[in-house]
């Protein structure tokens, strides 16, 4: 039962089917990606959110 587990259940493309992983790359391509990954969230921004209420006395 252990065999048959680590057989079916347990590499990237079972996780990248149920959509629990975005991608799965290959080792000699984790550089690449991982500098388009951080070039694209170098320019984002997360603003404060907007104020629901004010301060209350």
């Amino acid at each position: 039962m252990v065999m048959e587990y680590k057989a079916e259940l347990t590499h990237p493309y079972y996780a990248a089917e149920r959509g629990l992983v975005d991608d799965v790359i290959d080792p000699a391509e984790t550089r690449e990606v991982l500098i388009q990954c951080l070039a694209v969230l170098q320019t984002e921004h997360a603003g404060l959110p907007s104020r629901k209420h004010g301060n209350q006395p």
